[in-house]
């Protein structure tokens, strides 16, 4: 005995091309139609034109965004080292030195010699390279509770020491060394020599007991 399928079971597949770039396909009673259209060289040389003139006329902005942000994080992971120094000269009861070398664009923190036999938790950062150093000499004040701004001289040819390192020391009383800088200034590379980039200094507070961030204008 022999079975037939029925009408109904049967599915015949045809697929007609009727144009170039469109194609159907013929599933028993149901037909799909699909079209395909590609880009023409021109249409993609458009595209590429509009995209160099816009990246032409953002990249500018975008250059000087991120030569900020650099700046922007330098000067908050340099204040986060001193408040970190600060805490560890106390919680350790060991001198903290918090060392700038100005030539080499280097910066860390470290415990002061002699203290210990080997300090493990040394941290050493480097500049990039549109950023500079310029490290001032100690407030010649005594603290007063008032704003010590003045003593906050921009001028690094007041410093006298030629060693190009120089240090910021946090003793385990809580205090600032009298021997530690007035203020760490961070300086952006100017677009030109006519004027000065912008800065940010990591200044001591009135209390002389920390450091912290002061916004510079550039002189023109």
């Amino acid at each position: 005995m022999k079975f037939q399928p029925s009408k109904a079971q049967r599915s015949t597949f045809n697929v007609q091309s009727t144009c170039f770039g469109r194609s159907k396909l013929g599933v028993g009673r149901w037909t799909f139609s699909a079209s395909r259209r590609a880009f023409t060289l021109i249409e993609l040389i458009l595209v590429m034109v509009l995209i160099t003139i816009v990246m032409s006329v953002a990249l500018p902005s975008l250059k000087g965004f991120f030569k900020g942000r650099d700046l922007d994080s330098e000067a908050r992971r340099l204040l986060s080292l001193t408040r970190y120094a600060a805490s560890r000269a106390v919680a350790e009861g060991v001198p903290m030195e918090l060392f700038v070398d100005i030539e080499q664009k280097r910066y860390g923190l470290r415990a002061q010699a002699g203290f210990l036999e080997t300090d493990n938790k040394t941290v050493q950062y480097q500049l990039p390279e549109d950023l500079s150093f310029e490290v001032t000499a100690p407030p010649s004040k005594t603290a007063t509770g008032e704003d010590n701004l003045g003593d906050v001289n921009t001028d690094p040819a007041t410093i006298t020491t030629t060693n190009p390192i120089r240090i910021a020391r946090f003793y385990p009383d809580g205090f600032i060394g009298d021997k530690s800088p007035a203020a760490i200034i961070l300086r952006q590379r100017a677009v030109n020599d006519s004027v000065e980039g912008e800065a940010v200094a990591i200044a001591q507070s009135a209390t002389r007991l920390n450091y912290e961030i002061r916004t510079l204008q550039p002189s023109r």
